[in-house]
């Protein structure tokens, strides 16, 4: 038996912890009916009720008015006594949230990733952030913890991001510390996405799904028995580097950024539109062309969707997912990519998966970030308590 749960200061948090999680996922209740739902005695609900009061972390937000019998108070969590922020550093995009605790966003700025190293990257994002708290109305010193979503795996030991050729320099987390005044937790961009997907979008409610990403890059996350698996090694996912069996230009490229994504990815499109004879410098551009009818356009990324066919088609057989979710600059464009996926997975057997797109646009990283970010503050709240 330990020891420390005679600790009258290690139960009192305790309680005050059960508390406020029944009011963070069921809202307002009466000490009583905390009480009731929580098996804690009435004075024990009062005294631990009084205490996150006093420290602002609950608050009296109504009172209902028994027939007959006296006024009964209403508490909820005070959803913004502390706030919590997520990042999500792109190849082409930083993004930065600032939201309450209940991750309800209350700030936001996006900028275009101009970074040429690990210091212009750093105060990129430190400019970002205290916009967005400034948009906000929140100092900055009201942030509890700071999630990081970025291409590659963060290996802890070595302290650099293993996996990320496109991002500058080794020295990156510690130049975002170091700008951010906070010890930031840092994620891979794509397991974040698949948090934000299960939290809100497609994967809610799902117990095994994956999600994978095409736009300037390729990844995936994976949802197994309702949690995130990363792996032995937190690289579970990468599908980049997985091969395809067609030309995918220089052997280095391939070997640095994976030969599926060379040929898969936005670039890839590019190229292969470029081969086609079509001389445009996006593929936004290119699916905007298919969309209007244009031939070519339509072959080229007819020709995405048997790749994304073939993806899927391996991963399902891995995996076993409910439903693969597709997201990205690319993969969010299923209504054009449709025909190619479904003609593909019809050649290669007999494995149907469901494959559908996110409805969270540009927002999956931040909401995973802001998720995780909220339980991290929950738990850095209540080991301050401790003492």
């Amino acid at each position: 038996m330990r020891r420390d749960l005679g600790n009258p200061r290690l139960l009192r948090v305790m309680n005050e912890r059960r508390l406020l999680d029944r009011l963070h996922d069921h809202g307002p209740a009466s000490r009583a009916d905390l009480a009731k739902v929580t098996g804690l005695s009435k004075p024990t609900v009062s005294a631990a009720l009084a205490g996150l009061e006093e420290d602002g972390l609950v608050h009296l937000v109504g009172e209902v008015s028994g027939r007959p019998g006296p006024v009964t108070s209403l508490y909820d969590m005070n959803a913004r006594s502390a706030y919590v922020a997520g990042v999500d550093i792109g190849r082409d995009w930083i993004r930065v949230a600032l939201a309450d605790l209940r991750g309800s966003f209350v700030g936001r700025r996006d900028g275009r990733n101009l970074a040429r190293s690990t210091a212009d990257l750093a105060l990129q994002v430190r400019e970002l952030a205290l916009a967005a708290a400034d948009d906000a109305e929140v100092r900055w010193p009201q942030v509890a913890c700071v999630v990081v979503g970025s291409p590659g795996v963060y290996d802890p030991v070595g302290g650099r991001l293993e996996f990320a050729p496109n991002l500058p320099g080794a020295d990156l987390v510690a130049r975002i510390r170091a700008a951010l005044e906070l010890d930031p937790v840092i994620e891979n961009d794509i397991n974040l996405a698949t948090v934000g997907e299960h939290a809100y979008g497609m994967g809610k409610g799902k117990a095994n799904f994956a999600l994978v990403s095409i736009g300037t890059g390729v990844g995936m996350g994976i949802v197994v028995n309702g949690e995130l698996y990363v792996g032995a090694r937190g690289a579970a996912g990468e599908v980049s580097y997985l091969p395809v069996p067609e030309d995918v230009g220089s052997d280095r490229e391939a070997f640095e950024h994976g030969s599926t994504e060379s040929v898969a990815s936005a670039p890839g499109v590019v190229r292969a539109a470029r081969v086609a004879g079509l001389r445009m410098e996006t593929a936004k551009e290119i699916f905007a062309a298919a969309a209007r009818g244009d031939a070519v356009a339509r072959e080229v990324v007819e020709a995405e969707g048997r790749r994304i066919g073939g993806l899927v088609v391996t991963v399902a057989a891995i995996l076993d997912p409910e439903i693969i979710v597709l997201t990205g600059g690319v993969g969010r464009n299923l209504e054009l990519l449709g025909r190619g996926i479904e003609r593909r997975i019809g050649e290669l057997g007999p494995l149907r998966p469901q494959v559908v797109a996110s409805t969270l646009g540009d927002s999956g990283v931040l909401l995973g970030a802001v998720a995780r970010a909220r339980h991290r503050a929950w738990d850095l709240i209540f080991e301050a308590r401790r003492g």
